[in-house]
């Protein structure tokens, strides 16, 4: 079983790729060239990973714990629905999530 996920870009453009249950969506926006920076490496110590999840799929997620919470104050362009792509782990439940990239990233290592 392959779970899908659709990247919109800022220009709107949509990517359809496939992952593997168990996968971050990290790991695959990585993979398949994403502009998903991740400088702390999926310790949740930046927000370089910031995506915005589709509203209609936002209540499939598991909530954001309150270290991502913090994590997304510091998001450039964070919303309601924003969470940190190396939080959420690709399920056969999650098949078929939309999230939008943000039009910019904020690097808080100061690399």
């Amino acid at each position: 079983m392959t779970v899908k996920v659709h990247f919109v870009a800022t220009d709107g453009t949509v990517s359809e790729v496939e992952a593997a249950p168990g996968e971050s969506l990290l790991e695959v926006g990585q993979r398949n060239g994403q502009p998903l920076e991740g400088t702390c490496e999926g310790q949740m110590a930046c927000a370089t990973c910031h995506v915005i999840v589709d509203a209609a799929d936002f209540d499939r997620l598991p909530p954001a714990s309150e270290d991502e919470e913090d994590m997304l104050d510091l998001a450039y362009d964070a919303t309601r629905t924003s969470r940190l792509s190396c939080q959420i782990m690709l399920s056969e439940a999650l098949d078929g999530l939309t999230v939008r990239l943000p039009s910019g990233s904020r690097n808080m290592q100061g690399r």
